[in-house]
């Protein structure tokens, strides 16, 4: 098409040059025509595409490393150990903060991960995705962390869009570029944009190693020694009997499509999709199946459970194409046969955590709501704290930590119906 169109525009100024009216009569209508089509293939736009910046592997493992803390810019998942708060910071690395006393939170060091999204604790190694690799990391002094091991390729589905990379290389970042583009051409590289989403009960193993405690939004979850992970539809098997040295040791199928969480309990795995809650069995380690399903309309569904009774959020959202906003309390007696016991309506629910009897829910813009859920039949509101946009949490002894939009928020409900803010970290808008 492009060198006829080239033919005809060469031919229509020769008419115009040599004044041939007549023969421009008759055909100028012709090339007219088909110019447009000309020019209508050529029509340019102007997109916003993002390309890959490189390191080598070498580089990059190199500079994993702890530093002094930096501000909170992008926080995505939370996970707590001992005292301290891992604040992940999408795609860069992980904050950690001194949360021992809930007044005076402290940011004490940043460990530069580039490309991690999730992240798990046990005993002095952080856990953390770096692009497709896992890797382990010594935190036993966060101001001196130290690089264990690298497991590489184990999460190939962290690559964006249908971009494939050079194997050799890692990608430390996504520049956005501005491009124009004819409407007849195609972005083959790259992505769009970077959909990067955005945790698990405490557990101690066998070997007396101690597993910290995520939340309702995780992809990692550790239970004994083992860390079991998800993606969209897979399921992977990590032995960390020797924490520093985890060994991949299978992939499985996750029960189903669209799979965003995990949480773990006692012998058990809830994953929480956006059709539905599976339930698989981990009493043997390395050989988890699926036990039960519980199916849902199509929401965003972040679940946890209390060996009773599962409890799952679901909340509409573009990504997730739904329209309920719930709180669905599903009875768990039978794990082959989960049964939805009561539904209560919410605002926009994201992370949720459960402390005894207290049930503690993130409400999106609507902040952090807390209940009594002591009768799953009839789950009581007794408070409600305003002013922040409220992601995802972890309730442990009377404190309420919660990742929000504008900071990460310390709550004391030592009296469930009037939580108070103690302490929190501002992120930088």
């Amino acid at each position: 098409m492009m060198a006829v169109c080239i033919i005809l525009l060469k031919f229509a100024v020769k008419l115009k040059t040599t004044s041939m009216k007549r023969i421009l009569s008759i055909v100028g209508f012709s090339i007219l025509v088909l110019l447009q089509g000309c020019i209508k293939d050529q029509v340019m736009t102007r997109t916003t595409v993002y390309r890959p910046e490189y390191k080598t592997k070498d580089e990059v493992r190199a500079n994993i490393k702890s530093s002094n803390p930096i501000e909170l810019t992008a926080p995505g998942k939370l996970f707590y150990k001992d005292g301290y708060v891992f604040l992940n910071e999408l795609n860069k690395g992980v904050h950690i903060i001194d949360v021992r006393n809930p007044s005076a939170p402290n940011n004490i060091a940043f460990v530069h991960v580039p490309g991690a999204v999730d992240l798990a604790v046990r005993g002095n190694i952080l856990y953390a995705d770096m692009y497709t690799d896992l890797v382990a990391i010594d935190i036993t002094d966060p101001k001196a962390v130290q690089l264990k091991t690298v497991v590489p390729g184990v999460f190939p589905e962290r690559y964006y869009s249908s971009f494939v990379p050079d194997s050799k290389l890692i990608i430390t970042a996504w520049i956005a570029v501005d491009t124009v583009l004819r409407n007849d051409e195609t972005i083959s590289w790259g992505m769009m944009k970077a959909d990067v989403q955005t945790m698990s009960a405490s557990s101690s193993s066998a070997s007396g190693v101690s597993n910290g405690t995520g939340g309702s939004m995780a992809r990692f979850a550790l239970s004994d020694d083992r860390m079991y992970t998800v993606d969209h539809s897979k399921m992977k098997v990590f032995n960390t009997a020797i924490p520093e040295k985890p060994v991949f040791v299978k992939e499985l199928s996750a029960g189903g499509w669209d799979i965003e969480t995990i949480f773990p309990f006692g012998k058990n795995l809830f994953l929480g999709s956006m059709t539905g809650m599976h339930i698989f069995d981990i009493s043997s380690k390395d050989n988890p199946f699926k036990t039960g399903s519980f199916t849902h309309a199509r929401v965003c569904d972040p679940v946890i459970s209390d060996g009773k009774n599962a409890f799952v959020t679901l909340r509409n959202g573009t990504k997730c194409a739904g329209f309920i906003n719930q709180l669905d309390v599903v009875d768990i007696s039978d794990l082959s046969k989960p049964k939805l016991l009561k539904t209560y309506p919410l605002t926009n629910p994201h992370g949720l955590s459960k402390e005894g009897d207290i049930l503690i829910i993130c409400e999106g813009a609507d902040g952090v709501k807390f209940f009594n859920a002591a009768d799953v039949n009839n789950i009581k509101q007794l408070a409600h704290v305003k002013g922040m946009k409220a992601f995802d949490v972890i309730a442990l002894g009377k404190i309420a930590m919660v990742s929000a939009a504008d900071a990460l928020y310390l709550i004391d409900f030592s009296i469930p119906s009037n939580p108070v803010v103690k302490g929190s970290i501002s992120i930088k808008n």
